[in-house]
């Protein structure tokens, strides 16, 4: 019932490929974000990328190199404008980063109401399989390769920032750098998802499987093994969901994340609901 869609449609199996290359990639960024207590970051990028794609979609089509492009330009405009106006006024960067998604996300629909109809509106938003060409998959393949060659040198820095920033200071670590580099590549991966999962919906694939994983693990190396595996089980189940039902790319593949989160929220090893409820083994016998 789940194979059986992707042998039959060649484009389930190409969204079915791109979906896979970002769930190597996204979810261990997911797990950084979650550590460095930044999780709604990762939603207000998302959003805030859509002015950009906007223009983009306006000035050229839907065109993925174009809308590529814009939503990077704009989700890196987001995050170094929150840090900016932050450090100008003396004010929080969370309360800048949430004025500034508000403002664009509304910008961004209303760009694309005006110039778009509503089929393309919804596919920017929410994704679709039918969007997935040759250019959408190669810029996945190429997120995902970036964002893992950029964690295999950033992971010990990473690592030391999230438990002990002041240690990482006072060995003369440039926490900065590898910060905006660190933003950079979720921008880069929540631009590529855009085609397979839509700008509203692109966060889902990055965050759901990161938050679920640390019911299964306590080491950042099996948390991020674990949010791969389920993101990978989300994107086929989501794609063949989407293909059976008939429904956007982006919700399904983001509906199939959720229902493994309160799996793991209900019977994970670590912290799960289940597992609270067991008498600790010093208190039973």
């Amino acid at each position: 019932m789940i194979l059986d869609p992707f042998i039959e449609f060649g484009f389930l199996r190409r969204a079915l490929v791109g979906c896979l290359a970002l769930s190597l990639s996204a979810p261990p960024l997911g797990v950084f974000l979650m550590l460095r207590r930044m999780s709604l970051a990762g939603d207000a990028l998302s959003h805030g990328m859509l002015p950009g794609i906007a223009l983009a979609f306006v000035l050229f089509g839907l065109s993925v190199p174009a809308l590529a492009v814009g939503g990077l330009l704009a989700g890196l405009v987001l995050a170094l404008g929150a840090g900016a106006l932050a450090r100008g006024t003396g004010g929080r960067e969370d309360s800048a980063l949430a004025a500034l998604y508000l403002t664009a996300l509304a910008a961004g629909v209303a760009i694309i109401s005006w110039r778009g109809s509503a089929v393309e509106l919804s596919q920017l938003l929410f994704g679709s399989v039918l969007g997935v060409d040759d250019a959408a998959l190669l810029l996945m393949a190429g997120a995902a390769s970036a964002t893992l060659v950029f964690l295999s040198f950033a992971w010990r820095p990473l690592v030391l920032e999230c438990f002990d920033p002041a240690f990482a200071r006072a060995v003369g670590l440039r926490g900065s750098r590898w910060h905006l580099g660190f933003l950079a590549l979720v921008v880069v991966n929540l631009v590529a998802a855009l085609q397979a999962v839509g700008t509203l919906m692109a966060v889902g694939l990055m965050m759901l499987p990161a938050i679920a994983a640390r019911h299964w693990a306590r080491g950042i190396g099996g948390m991020v093994a674990v949010a791969v595996l389920l993101a990978l089980l989300a994107s086929i189940a989501g794609l063949a969901a989407s293909a059976r039902l008939d429904v956007p790319s982006g919700p399904a593949i983001i509906l199939a994340a959720a229902a493994l989160w309160v799996l793991s929220v209900a019977f994970g090893p670590v912290d799960g609901m289940l597992a609270r409820l067991r008498p600790h083994r010093h208190l039973s016998g």
